[in-house]
């Protein structure tokens, strides 16, 4: 049995969307960085630097576990921060049931 494909969608700084392929158990910070779209990550997933700031779409905020107090407070002050859409991509693990998630690059993240 072959595993299926999942994707997430990723809407640039210009508005642009793309679907892009990824892998259940990888951080969306990594998918977006692995299929080349502009994302800072300085940190590389450590929930240190909130420079993979995202906006999740509305549709999907009660698929994903809440944010924790650790990530929480880096996005606390953060460019374009929004407390029902912002996120850090290193903290949203892709699982089967996220397919097609939608998520939007937001100011601040952009190398």
């Amino acid at each position: 049995m072959t595993k299926k494909d999942l994707t997430l969608v990723v809407t640039d700084r210009d508005g642009q969307k793309k679907a892009v392929p990824a892998l259940s158990g990888w951080r969306v910070m990594e998918i977006i960085r692995d299929n080349d779209l502009p994302i800072r990550a300085e940190c590389g997933g450590a929930c240190a630097c909130a420079t993979c700031h995202v906006y999740v779409d509305e549709k999907w905020r009660d698929k994903i576990p809440p944010a924790g107090g650790e990530e929480e407070h880096m996005l606390d002050g953060v460019e374009g921060y929004d407390p029902k859409r912002s996120r850090l991509s290193c903290q949203i693990l892709m699982r089967d049931d996220l397919d097609g998630m939608e998520v939007e690059l937001a100011p601040g993240s952009e190398p």
